[in-house]
Order: C-alpha cells, then sequence, then structure tokens
C-alpha cells in the first residue's frame, strides 16, 4: 500500500476520533471504566479508514481471484472458436466478471492500442495486486513466449485456478467450526475473569496483600489493580484471538481484525459493566 494511502486514511480516522477524545478527556476523565472503553474506542474510530480500506482491498483481490477462472473459461472458449487474442479479449471483455472486469478492459483496450501482448498481461498482473493472478500470468507469458500451445495453457491454468478456489471453500467450510470454538473459549476465558473479579477479588484482604506483595496495600487499591490487569489481559487476547480466526477462516490477518475488534468491544464492555 503506498504511503498517500495510509495517510488519507488516517486523516480521515483523526477528523472522526477527535470528537470522542475530547469529550473523553474533558467529562469522563473522573470515570475509569467510561474513560478507558472510549479510549479504546477513539483508537479504533482512528484506525477504522484504514483498517476498512485494507479490508476491502483484501475482498476485492479474493473476490478476483475467484472470477478469474471463469475469465479463463470464456477466453479459452473464445480462442478455440477461432478468434485471435485481441478479438477473443474483446469479446469476453463484454461480459460481467465483478471486480475484475475493469482490469479485463483496460487489458483489452492496451492489445487494441498495439502494445504487446506480454506487456499489457504483466500491467494486467501488476495491477490486480493478486499473488495467484500473477502466478497463471507468468505461466501463460513463458507459454507464448516460448510458442506452447496456449489454448491448452490456459485451460490447464485455469483447472489449476478452480482447484485453488475449491481448496479455499473447503478450508473455509472446515475452519468455521475451528472459529466458532476459537469464540467460545474466549468467551469462556471472559467468565472465568468475571467470576474471578467477582467472587475473588472482595474475599482478599489487606493481611493477604501484605503476604503477597510485601506491602500494606488497601484492599480497595489491590482489587482495582487486579481489575484494570482482568482489563488488559481480555484486551491482548481478544486481539491475537480475532487474528488467529481471521487468518485460520479467511487465510489473511486483515480479516481477523473485524474478528478482534468485536471480541475486544463485547469484553470490555462486559467486563466493565459486570460485577
Amino acid at each position: 500500500m503506498k504511503f498517500e494511502e495510509i495517510i488519507k486514511p488516517i486523516g480521515v480516522g483523526l477528523l472522526i476520533s477527535a470528537p470522542v477524545i475530547l469529550v473523553n478527556f474533558f467529562i469522563f476523565k473522573e470515570k475509569e471504566n467510561i474513560f478507558y472503553l472510549l479510549n479504546f474506542l477513539s483508537i479504533f474510530l482512528l484506525f477504522s479508514p484504514l483498517i476498512i480500506s485494507k479490508y476491502l482491498r483484501h475482498r476485492k483481490i479474493k473476490e478476483m481471484e475467484e472470477m478469474f477462472h471463469v475469465f479463463l473459461r470464456d477466453f479459452v472458449q473464445a480462442i478455440r472458436s477461432g478468434m485471435t487474442l485481441p478479438v477473443a479479449l474483446k469479446t469476453v471483455s463484454e461480459n460481467d466478471y465483478k471486480s475484475l472486469s475493469p482490469y479485463i478492459k483496460k487489458l483489452s483496450s492496451q492489445l487494441d492500442w498495439g502494445i504487446p501482448f506480454e506487456k499489457a498481461l504483466l500491467n494486467f498482473s501488476r495491477e490486480s495486486n493478486s499473488k495467484l493472478i500473477g502466478r497463471i500470468v507468468s505461466s501463460v507469458i513463458e507459454s507464448h513466449r516460448f510458442g506452447g500451445n496456449l489454448p491448452d495453457t490456459l485451460e490447464s491454468l485455469r483447472s489449476t485456478a478452480l482447484e485453488t478456489e475449491k481448496l479455499r471453500t473447503e478450508r473455509r467450510l472446515y475452519m468455521h467450526s475451528q472459529m466458532i470454538t476459537g469464540y467460545i473459549i474466549y468467551f469462556v476465558f471472559i467468565a472465568v475473569l468475571i467470576g474471578l473479579k467477582i467472587f475473588l477479588l472482595p474475599s482478599l484482604t489487606e493481611t493477604t496483600a501484605a503476604e503477597v506483595l510485601g506491602a500494606n496495600i488497601p484492599k480497595e487499591e489491590l482489587m482495582k489493580e487486579y481489575g484494570n490487569l482482568f482489563r488488559n489481559i481480555i484486551l491482548i487476547q481478544g486481539l491475537f484471538a480475532g487474528l488467529s480466526v481471521g487468518k485460520m477462516s479467511e487465510g489473511a490477518l486483515i480479516a481477523g481484525i473485524k474478528h478482534s475488534i468485536f471480541m475486544i468491544f463485547v469484553g470490555l464492555l462486559v467486563f466493565t459493566f459486570t460485577g
């Protein structure tokens, strides 16, 4: 991602989060629990445009990869019907391939302008930002350069792309149960911490604090310290549990950000207003 593509979303996030930060510091500074939640909310609002931008980019690439094998199928059929490469590409560019369509139309236009086939394909691969499409395009270029049977090569690569997509679908179905397990473990973890907060911390005495920490710490102060510790643990656990769930289910850490945000927000909300 280019530098400008990072700065602009951060600027938008700053404009959104600034009012929350000001309200938090001027109104809720003395209310620690609410102050902590609003601090987290302001940080989330600050980075949310960047996170949304990167996630939409990730979804777009996934959709392009899902439609790429359909494009290859139509392209092969057009070539085998007797069309030349530019004519076949122009014909299939009229089809709807969702987010892949603009790139195919641009590829067709470049061939119409006289740009060499290999260079146009390289431009197409680079602009798509997809590793899968990049590998397939490299194979097409090598086959075209050394005089291979292009329709057979494209058909073979289409089968590879289709098989890759099937494997991804199977992995998502298999990992769905793992994702649910991850959520269950996280909320059980929160329940344990809430149980400790409600039933264990009140039983602590000043004598216990002195024995453990070697100092006379008031019971209320000790409970507050433990509460802050548990809250921070929930934040850390929610962050990494969400990233793990996203990586397992969709194969990308950016996909786990939405899970992390949900886990952290719900976890902190439940913990703050329980007990």
